[in-house]
């Protein structure tokens, strides 16, 4: 019997085999009585092992799959013709040739590929078949060869040599360092000030032009001179200008400019953009290139005359500049342009509205912009003004507030009101966000478009890297004020500095992992070899280097530097900060599997009493915390510490665990987001407590019915033991025996791989 998730269309004699059931539902509206589709759900066997002389790989078939496979081979036998028509990268390739393999299809069997699931695309398609791509399918086996030969050596010696390290990944590690090297150009930096001055006439305000005062006394002296000046327009220039509509959406692309105006993560993206992409609403997602098909710029050609009129039309054709894009031909547009809203969830939706905007500014005139300059003197005083005389691409994508200065002559006078001279402090460099990473990893030539969205989850999920959650804390400026005829007056301001909330920050773990490669692994962190990697494997996809080379060139080499590794010390980079003036005994900086901490005293086995401990301060790392700061820390109360009680008796106590602070109340863990757990009082602790015991509407000890941020659920005994309760249920009334029944007829859930589910079976080894 088929597994429920795959979909199939009844047929006479042809079987179409595809990877999804989401793409075969969508294929089946579009092939008569005569096809049969049937999905593979992703790959059917994964590689497990790889033979370090010859590399050979032995292949297990997933457990998860043997059902569908058997009916797979049933259809198979009984189809007159059988058409391959998984992705068209080179993933799906190596999809459409592990059926080959497992299903005993012949070498000739028809391969077809389309860009959009459409009834144009399909026929298209059927009427051009080829045979798998076995240069694209050997280019896939040398990426995935490299990865488990990295993933094997590397993380086995990361585990060993580094505390609190689990993996290292032959792309993600360039990526760690990137954000590492970041962050210690932050760490870097140097808060300096100097003072902006502007001006306030009567219609607009202006920027002085000169060497900015670097103190508050020559800011003073320098509004103390101009302020009572007769101000007159030393010049004023217009010009036109233009701005340049958007390229077409390539698979990085959309990850950026997802992530900056939809506020997207790129797995978020990415899996939004696979729904839209099966449900036949847009282009395949997973491309570099820039080109769009002449059938699709003549539709959105006729769109735009008809819809905005002929003046906002401007027909262009794009060329990709990388030679090595090659996973697909067009780039990710929508289906049917005339479609302005698509998709089942907020996210595709969303998505869909940012690509068929983006898809039809394309296709539209240049925007045109008036742009004035005025110049005041004496000081001199510039002020820009900018506005749109003509939207263009705008009308659908993107937006241009418009700052209107007055008409103005030369030599005319103008009136200052105001005066402003503000303390201005350089800002660092930025961090990266994770579509500013991918621009990045873009631009060196690092991962391709199916890989971003997996880098961006590896570092995250392995702990070398958290989104930080800060708006950035306040701090007092001086700001002097002066207006014509009064003295300068100083006021102290406000202003919010340091936030971090999306932005992509390493863990003390992850630092110590990115110099641990950095100081042993040069090539595997370095950005130019990564790169030429890649280059590489797209040569093996044109038949220009064979795979068994390539892997021999690079684990040669990279073997060596392991056996060398093995002797390299523990890598802790423990900093010793001094002695504590009280005891004597040494105080370290340290890294351990949790994060960063400080010790108070040499280990146990060296010391004969075990050590004291307490948490690096906030944005503190073991490189930059003093001694100084260190003994604060120390000076904090030990956890668990103990608050006082609740008025119904029950015990609040602060704790840290592995996944940050909590309260302890009674038999509630409650995590503590908020709150310092060496600082936290009982006040405040109070209601995070009561807000736990009124969330619970049953309580038989294991298990519970919580009213939680999305509603009623029964939490039995373990992790995510979770069942939903149905809205027609009241949660009140449910019974021991009830809940119990709804625990263990949950929805069963298995762990998934990207294309296929985890799982050991029958083993096959093909050699290449």
């Amino acid at each position: 019997m088929l597994d429920p998730c795959v979909i199939i269309i009844y047929m006479a004699k042809n079987l179409v085999i595809v990877e999804s059931p989401a793409k075969a539902h969508t294929i089946e509206k579009y092939l008569g009585d005569d096809f049969k589709v049937l999905a593979s759900v992703g790959h059917i066997r994964k590689d497990t092992k790889v033979d370090k002389s010859t590399f050979d790989v032995t292949y297990e078939v997933d457990p998860g799959h043997k059902s569908i496979i058997a009916e797979l081979k049933k259809e198979a036998k009984a189809a007159d013709k059988i058409w391959l028509a998984t992705d068209e990268d080179r993933e799906g390739e190596s999809i459409s040739w592990h059926l080959c393999e497992v299903l005993g299809l012949p070498k000739d069997t028809a391969r077809i590929t389309f860009h959009e699931i459409t009834k144009p695309a399909l026929d298209a398609a059927i009427k051009n078949p080829r045979t798998v791509d076995m240069d694209m399918v050997s280019s896939q086996q040398a990426r995935q060869t490299l990865d488990m030969l990295v993933g094997y050596d590397l993380s086995d010696m990361v585990r060993r040599k580094v505390p609190g390290a689990i993996s290292a990944g032959r792309v993600q590690s360039p990526a760690l360092r990137l954000i590492v090297e970041r962050e210690k150009e932050i760490e870097k930096h140097e808060s300096k000030f100097n003072y902006k001055v502007t001006a306030k006439f009567t219609d607009f305000e202006a920027t002085y032009d000169g060497d900015a005062p670097e103190d508050e006394k020559a800011a003073s002296d320098l509004l103390t001179k101009l302020k009572d000046e007769n101000f007159t327009v030393a010049d004023v220039t217009d010009e036109e200008g233009t701005k340049a509509n958007p390229v077409p959406f390539t698979t990085a692309a959309l990850q950026i400019e997802a992530n900056s105006k939809l506020g997207f993560s790129s797995r978020t993206t990415m899996t939004a953009a696979q729904g839209l992409y099966q449900a036949g609403l847009i282009t395949y997602h997973r491309t570099d290139s820039l080109n769009l098909s002449k059938q699709a710029t003549a539709a959105m050609a006729s769109y735009i005359e008809n819809t905005f009129g002929k003046q906002y039309l401007h027909v262009r054709s794009f060329k990709t500049k990388d030679a090595s894009a090659q996973e697909a031909h067009e780039a990710i547009r929508p289906t049917d342009i005339t479609r302005t809203s698509a998709g089942k969830s907020d996210y595709e939706k969303k998505l869909y509205q940012l690509i068929w905007a983006r898809t039809l500014a394309t296709q539209m005139a240049n925007a045109k912009i008036a742009k004035t300059t005025i110049k005041i003197a004496p000081g001199t005083f510039t002020a820009k003004g900018e506005v749109v005389i003509f939207d263009g691409f705008l009308k659908v994508y993107g937006k241009s507030k418009d700052t209107e200065l007055p008409k103005l002559a030369k030599g005319s006078a103008v009136k200052l009101t105001e005066m402003t001279a503000r303390e201005n402090y350089g800002k660092p460099a930025a961090r990266y966000t994770e579509g500013s990473l991918v621009k990045k990893l873009e631009e060196l030539g690092i991962g391709r478009p199916s890989t971003y969205a997996s880098i961006m989850t590896a570092i995250q999920a392995r702990g070398y890297v958290v989104k930080g959650e800060s708006e950035g804390e306040e701090r007092k400026i001086v700001e002097l004020v002066a207006k014509p005829g009064s003295n300068v007056a100083k006021t102290e301001v406000s202003e919010k500095y340091g936030a971090n909330k999306g932005k992509l920050i390493p863990t003390p773990i992850g630092e110590l992992v990115s110099g641990f490669l950095t100081d042993n692994f040069k090539n595997i962190v370095d950005y130019k070899f990564t790169a030429n990697i890649e280059k590489d494997l797209d040569l093996v996809a044109e038949a220009k280097l064979e795979r068994v080379k390539m892997l021999r060139d690079f684990y040669g080499p990279f073997r060596d530097t392991v056996l060398v590794a093995q002797g390299v010390e523990r890598y802790n980079n423990a900093r010793l900060l001094g002695h504590d003036p009280e005891t004597g005994k040494a105080i370290y900086a340290k890294v351990g599997k949790n994060g960063g901490f400080i010790q108070l005293g040499d280990n146990e086995k060296n010391a004969g009493e075990k050590p004291r401990f307490a948490p690096l301060p906030k944005r503190k790392s073991v490189k930059t915390v003093t001694l100084e700061q260190a003994l604060k820390q120390l000076a904090l109360p030990v956890l668990p510490r103990v608050l006082g009680k609740a008025p119904d008796g029950a015990e609040l106590i602060a704790a840290n665990g592995p996944f940050g602070p909590y309260l302890r109340g009674g038999k509630y863990n409650i995590p503590m987001k908020d709150f310092d757990p060496y600082t936290v009082s009982l006040e405040e602790a109070l209601p995070l407590y009561q807000a736990k015991v009124d969330s619970i509407i049953a309580d038989w000890d294991e298990i519970m019915i919580i009213n939680g941020a999305y509603g009623p659920y029964i939490k039995g005994p373990g992790r995510r033991n979770n069942a939903k309760i149905p809205k027609d249920m009241d949660p009140k009334k449910i019974t021991l025996e009830q809940a119990k029944e709804m625990l263990e007829n949950k929805p069963k859930t298995t762990k998934k791989t990207r294309r296929g589910t985890r799982g050991g079976a029958k083993k096959t080894t093909k050699k290449r």
